[in-house]
């Protein structure tokens, strides 16, 4: 069993954009439940399958495999609900920690999240300067509640 242990924040302006390295991810779900979601996803030349339970907070459990590229593309195009999830996920280094930063297209363009996953709950790190708002317990930037409910037809963001 994986445990992940994540925090979310929104990203303030673009002067993390030269220090990064992304690749465009397209991901849609099987299930997306609050105990539990089934996710399919392509990135660059990969395929994945990926199973999550509840959130608390930052942790849940994850499992994640390899598929082939010709099944994640049927899951896509086939089984998957719409809206799907599509962004550019770039990864870069702040103060010796990973920091993940998906900028969303499509239906939630204009929506741009950092995460850093953790070795614990309490774990320090270095809050890099383009770091904004947490929204670690906000469900609404988990990426299932985004494809169920798109950025771009939120409310407050109008």
């Amino acid at each position: 069993m994986n445990i992940e242990i994540e925090r979310k924040f929104l990203v303030q302006g673009s002067d993390w954009q030269s220090q990064a390295t992304g690749v465009l991810c397209r991901q849609g779900y099987l299930v997306a439940l609050k105990t539990h979601s089934v996710r399919v996803r392509i990135m660059g030349n990969e395929a994945t399958i990926t199973i999550k339970g509840a959130t608390s907070i930052t942790t849940r459990m994850e499992f994640e495999y390899k598929i082939p590229m010709s099944d994640g593309e049927t899951m896509l195009a086939q089984i998957c609900r719409r809206p799907l999830i599509e962004k550019y996920r770039y990864t870069l280094m702040f103060a010796g920690d990973e920091w993940v930063i998906d900028q969303f297209i499509g239906d939630n363009e204009g929506l741009i999240v950092a995460e850093i996953e953790l070795r614990s709950e309490d774990q320090h790190f270095a809050a890099p300067p383009w770091l904004g708002r947490e929204v670690t317990g906000d469900s609404r930037y988990l990426n299932s509640a985004l494809a169920a409910l798109p950025f771009n037809r939120w409310d407050e963001n109008r």
